[in-house]
């Protein structure tokens, strides 16, 4: 999977395009220390209760969505950003379409 381009202006919320009935990801850079992965869901669609062994931060490009960490659910709007702690169970469900900028750092 290719990075986004370095030293360049970058418009997040084009890089990755809406498919329907599915949800699309990008992954604009990775290095040892983390990554950063652009995604784009269709309406109704999501990704399963899981954890991850990071703290990984989700902001909203555009749209809106519900991410529920540890049975908890929180509406997400363009421009909002929540931080889902590391061990802890987290979901997320396209209320409408929506893209998002995840960031993962492993440290």
């Amino acid at each position: 999977m290719s990075t986004a381009p370095k030293s360049q202006i970058l418009h997040l919320a084009e890089m990755v395009s809406y498919q329907e009935g599915s949800v699309v990801s990008r992954q604009v850079t990775k290095a040892e220390a983390g990554n950063v992965t652009l995604f784009a869901f269709d309406k109704d669609q999501g990704l399963s209760e899981h954890t991850a062994p990071y703290d990984a931060l989700v902001h909203v490009l555009e749209g809106e969505a519900e991410v529920t960490i540890s049975g908890q659910p929180f509406h997400l709007e363009m421009g909002d950003a929540i931080i889902m702690p590391a061990d802890e169970p987290h979901a997320l469900k396209a209320i409408e379409k929506f893209k998002m900028l995840l960031t993962m750092i492993r440290a």
